[in-house]
């Protein structure tokens, strides 16, 4: 059977993801992103792209541990947890296409934004 909708606010899911990126940044300095304005919703991921100079200096595995401290600040944050409280494992996810990255967390079958 389906799983019901979880509604959660775009603006307090943004700000979430804001807090955790600013707290990331501080733990993986070579990660100098700037606070996101929005959110990627992609079909398997929710998440903002990192900029390409700064994949040029970061190794796959600093970019997978940076994704990791992004999800680990949303789940520390109620309206993440709403988020992604459908099987996420807590962990970052990745997302790679024409060579761009998106970093942030698995994205859950059914999730209604409100304003």
């Amino acid at each position: 059977m389906p799983q019901a909708a979880t509604s959660i606010s775009i603006s307090q899911f943004t700000s979430s993801v804001q807090a955790a990126v600013k707290a990331a940044v501080q733990k993986h300095p070579k990660f100098k992103l700037e606070a996101p304005q929005g959110v990627t919703v992609h079909y398997l991921i929710r998440g903002i792209p990192v900029p390409e100079s700064i994949l040029a200096n970061v190794t796959f595995g600093e970019t997978q541990n940076f994704a990791n401290e992004v999800a680990s600040q949303l789940s520390a944050q109620g309206v993440a947890v709403e988020a992604h409280a459908a099987g996420s494992t807590g962990k970052g996810a990745l997302y790679s296409a024409g060579g761009h990255i998106i970093i942030g967390i698995p994205a859950v079958d059914a999730v209604q934004f409100k304003q």
